[in-house]
């Protein structure tokens, strides 16, 4: 069975308040389920060492070092216990102008760095109602596949993350959300046979204490990526219990 995975994206929100919340409440929670705070930058010492947190970071540079001002490379965060890295997150893709072939370098990066990338695959609401959804994510994903070799998927997560439904109040449906990461599978398993079931597919959007069962419910949800909840600590576990429930049910 694959492990479930929850991740907390604080954006540029949080405080040292915050981190010192998620140490108290996490700190005997179900190892069985992976949780990972994924706060800015400047708290990520903050959380180093926490026995039952994993550690991940929201962005990276796709170059090892150099006069890149303002850029954090994978070393930097490795010195900090950090194992998850955001590849791909929408804002920075339409925010910052990256394109997919940044993306992949920053995954390529991420991996031969030792870290685990989570990356984050979606299409905005115009695209869905286009009927692009499925042409976009593949080529999302393809463009990492040119890049990177068939081991390199082993460890990341992806996560689904529709545009139209970050920040929106929005959801998709269980049913829409399991359809698109049915698809996903089943093209990664076109990548590489074994990805298919072993993979990790991760939803986010919109995702609340409230439709986190609901989401869990579906068969190739393997956890989520969650975005405002995560700010406050007990709508985060409420997401992380109503996880953990299903990996135990």
């Amino acid at each position: 069975m694959r492990m479930p995975w929850l991740g907390g994206n604080w954006k540029m929100n949080g405080d040292l308040a915050l981190v010192a919340a998620y140490r108290s409440r996490f700190e005997a929670f179900d190892p069985a389920v992976e949780v990972c705070a994924i706060p800015a930058f400047p708290y990520l010492q903050a959380f180093s060492g926490h026995a039952r947190l994993r550690l991940g970071a929201q962005d990276l540079s796709a170059e090892a070092s150099g006069a890149f001002t303002g850029e954090v490379s994978a070393g930097m965060l490795k010195e900090f216990n950090v194992e998850y890295v955001l590849v791909g997150h929408s804002e920075r893709r339409t925010l910052y102008a990256e394109s997919n072939a940044l993306v992949a370098r920053k995954f390529l990066c991420a991996y031969q760095s030792g870290l685990k990338p989570v990356l984050c695959v979606g299409e905005s609401l115009a695209q869905r109602e286009d009927g692009q959804t499925e042409a976009l994510i593949s080529a999302q994903l393809d463009a990492v596949r040119a890049q990177v070799p068939p081991e390199a998927w082993s460890n990341a997560v992806i996560a689904y993350e529709p545009i139209w439904a970050i920040g929106t109040g929005k959801t998709a449906s269980p049913e829409q959300a399991q359809s698109v990461h049915r698809f996903i599978r089943d093209k990664l398993r076109g990548f590489d046979d074994r990805l298919m079931g072993s993979q990790r597919i991760v939803y986010g959007g919109s995702v609340k204490g409230s439709n986190a069962a609901s989401l869990f419910s579906q068969p190739d949800i393997d956890g989520a990526l969650v975005g405002g909840a995560s700010l406050n600590v007990e709508e985060f576990l409420l997401i992380a219990n109503a996880l953990a429930q299903r990996h135990l049910g």
